[in-house]
């Protein structure tokens, strides 16, 4: 596998490109690289919360220069996949900006009227009015998908319930449980390589979890590197049942790469 020659590049954030909002050393280098290039490349993340203009300045912020379209966010993939599924539906959204903004853009009605779809994804207040409207509206017919399927987010005081956490509540109230489309559904990956028109055989993904960017990067048919600047150390490679293609230290070791 490591003789595959790497044209295009899919990348996790959090943990590999960025650090609680400050660059791990190599990643503007890296992003850089990529840009001068002329490599197809997309930033990944799970989050939904914010659009890609939003992620774009936090980057930015950090000394990474992503442009706004080179950012894939789990919303925008649940956005694409509605759009494919039923084109020109509509939906009721428990999220932010990130999620009504990507459903807008994939021409969805929001609506709490009798929607196709209700669609859960990441906020930092769920109201208990939210999602009793929610578990009515999937009790009444509406199919459930959610953003993706994190149980916690992080924050500064402690560990935050998230979509995974929120959808469980509303799976035990109707007894459905939603389609994920993100991580670790390689899904996510096939729309983003979709996005840059990229071919799974030429293309790496670059992630920090085993257990969500290894193995959906694997089962979308990437070439996988693993590094160890986030989530997943090294001790802990061996007690998954599937490997990364490489581990490396971090970001700064694939620079050379591109």
């Amino acid at each position: 596998m490591s003789d595959r020659k790497i044209e295009c590049w899919l990348t996790d954030m959090d943990g590999v490109l960025v650090h609680e909002g400050k660059a791990i050393p190599g990643a503007p280098e890296f992003i850089a690289a990529l840009r001068d290039a002329g490599r197809p490349f997309l930033v990944l993340t799970n989050n939904s919360i914010f659009t890609g203009r939003d992620l774009a300045a936090r980057l930015s912020r950090a000394g990474i220069e992503v442009p706004e379209e080179s950012i894939w966010t789990s919303a925008m993939a649940t956005a694409a996949f509605l759009a494919d599924q039923v084109p020109g539906g509509s939906a009721h959204a428990i999220g932010e900006a990130g999620l009504t903004t990507a459903l807008h853009e994939a021409g969805y009605t929001l609506t709490e009227t009798d929607p196709d779809y209700v669609v859960l994804g990441e906020t930092r207040t769920y109201s208990f009015e939210a999602i009793t409207k929610a578990i009515r509206l999937v009790k009444g017919g509406a199919r459930f998908i959610a953003t993706n399927p994190d149980t916690t987010g992080p924050s500064p005081e402690g560990p935050l319930p998230a979509t995974g956490a929120v959808a469980a509540m509303i799976t035990a109230a109707t007894g459905r449980a939603p389609y994920y489309v993100g991580k670790p559904n390689p899904m996510m990956f096939r729309s983003a390589l979709n996005r840059i028109d990229a071919h799974s055989e030429t293309t790496a993904m670059i992630g920090d979890r085993m257990d969500t960017d290894v193995v959906a990067g694997i089962e979308a048919g990437l070439e996988t590197f693993l590094v160890l600047t986030g989530s997943t150390e090294a001790a802990e490679v061996d007690q998954h049942p599937f490997r990364p293609s490489h581990v490396v230290d971090s970001i700064a070791d694939l620079v050379e790469r591109v």
